[in-house]
């Protein structure tokens, strides 16, 4: 197991060895019922048949929180400084774990959060013995600003070694309320804790691993001045958004309008990052129908809702599908969820995201057939399209296969001249449906699909590399 680095010139991933590598994977915590039993080592063996479980059906990172504070005992420090023993033991475990299974974590420091609504009760606070006396200078408290250096140098030098660390994201969900109502001090928070970690960790092991930091994502409208630091901080590796759009994401009525804003803000996203910076969304799901209406989606509905949200953002551009936050009770992934990865996972292959310098098609692309969207990415020899009905919703807001669709027709831009193959592939069942050869003439593969019954995702690759 190698580590993972950023493709030279390419928003894409790959492992030290050259193997591309896509983040597939999901938000999880340690008090949450699939990891839960790695406190106290009440169960490893059940976390690792589990983690073998999610390998096997295309999972190859999951989203943790070093501590997850909606309680009082998984504390990582308490009081400011002291690491807690069974916490530790805990992480340990868990990078043993996903190195013998052979998966990695994307691993943020703090439950922002919860230490946001629960701050009377965190160590951290000054009321409790801590160093900070407001939340709302988090990232300008000197002291505090040392008691975060300290949890990161503590799990770097424990942990950052492995294999199985994909990267640090140093802030979860960046805030201005974080730093006195100004976003102006996220971008010199970022200045300090980055470069500091970076050298920190090339003295130590002669490397540094990967960094972000996220985003809630209405923030970035909000406050507009945070869009230079999100996506394009010289200091991080990739950018990190959270798609929680009012009204769409975060309460979905149906399941294809989710995934139309995922794609409208993926294309933003993508352009803001740029052509060599990866983007992808490290959270995302129906926060305002769990959290705040206590609602559970009905499970197929919710598979659909993700499925094609998933879709969405990986042919806007972004890397992997993104990664869901449950809100479900019990708060996991379904298994319709997890076949849903597993057929994206079978997808991946189908492209060379190594040499893949894509930029957003989605407002150029045409399709024939008025009843469907297209969504799509692409380069001068490589692209991605997903296409999906927008006109047969059934009264549950799922889509309605149409079985009578005509064939259709999609026109890519941007493609070299030359002979192509174009794999159409079931995002239900994750296999190739078959494939069909053309010539791109004029910047243009004028390629014919067949019918879309509900929705199918295109690979585009020149036939000599095929």
């Amino acid at each position: 197991m190698s580590r993972v680095r950023v493709c030279s010139g390419q928003p894409y991933f790959q492992t030290e060895d050259g193997r591309p590598w896509t983040p597939i994977g999901h938000n999880d915590a340690i008090t949450w019922p699939e990891l839960a039993p790695l406190f106290r080592r009440r169960d490893l063996p059940t976390v690792e048949r589990h983690l073998i479980w999610l390998r096997d059906h295309g999972v190859t990172c999951i989203r943790l929180m070093l501590e997850y504070c909606h309680g009082e005992n998984r504390y990582l420090e308490r009081p400011v400084g002291r690491f807690m023993p069974n916490m530790v033991r805990l992480w340990d475990d868990l990078f043993m774990l996903l190195e013998r299974v052979g998966m990695r974590v994307l691993l943020t420091p703090y439950d922002t959060f919860f230490m946001w609504i629960r701050w009377r009760h965190h160590p951290y606070n000054r009321a409790n013995g801590g160093i900070c006396t407001s939340r709302r200078s988090w990232l300008t408290c000197p002291e505090t600003r040392d008691a975060i250096k300290n949890r990161l140098a503590f799990a770097s030098d424990r942990w950052g070694g492995s294999p199985a660390l994909f990267a640090w994201d140093l802030w979860n969900e960046i805030h201005p309320a974080h730093g006195g109502d100004d976003a102006g001090a996220a971008a010199p928070f970022i200045d300090d804790l980055s470069g500091w970690l970076r050298a920190r960790e090339m003295e130590r092991r002669g490397f540094a691993n990967l960094q972000t930091v996220s985003v809630f994502g209405p923030e970035l409208i909000r406050h507009p001045a945070l869009v230079e630091t999100i996506f394009r901080h010289p200091e991080l590796d990739f950018a990190n958004t959270h798609l929680y759009e009012k009204g769409t994401i975060d309460d979905p009525r149906d399941t294809v309008t989710p995934a139309l804003s995922v794609a409208r803000l993926m294309r933003t996203a993508v352009r803001e990052a740029g052509c060599e910076r990866p983007v992808f969304d490290s959270e995302h799901g129906p926060i305002h129908s769990f959290k705040d209406r206590k609602r559970t989606l009905p499970a197929a509905f919710d598979d659909e809702y993700f499925r094609h949200i998933q879709w969405a953002h990986l042919a806007s551009g972004g890397a992997g599908g993104g990664m869901r936050w449950p809100n479900r009770h019990p708060h996991v992934l379904t298994p319709g969820m997890r076949q849903a990865q597993k057929a994206l996972a079978g997808f991946i292959p189908l492209i060379d995201w190594t040499r893949f310098r894509r930029r957003n098609l989605t407002e150029e692309l045409r399709c024939d057939d008025p009843g469907v969207a297209a969504v799509g990415c692409g380069d001068e020899k490589q692209a991605v399209v997903w296409l999906v009905r927008t006109d047969r919703t059934a009264g549950d807001g799922t889509l309605l296969a149409y079985d009578a669709a005509r064939p259709a027709r999609v026109q890519i831009p941007g493609l070299n001249e030359g002979d192509y193959v174009a794999s159409i592939y079931d995002t239900v069942k994750g296999s190739v449906v078959r494939q069909v050869e053309k010539a791109a003439m004029n910047e243009f593969l004028d390629l014919s699909v067949g019918p879309v019954a509900a929705d199918l995702v295109i690979a585009i690759r020149p036939r000599s590399a095929i």
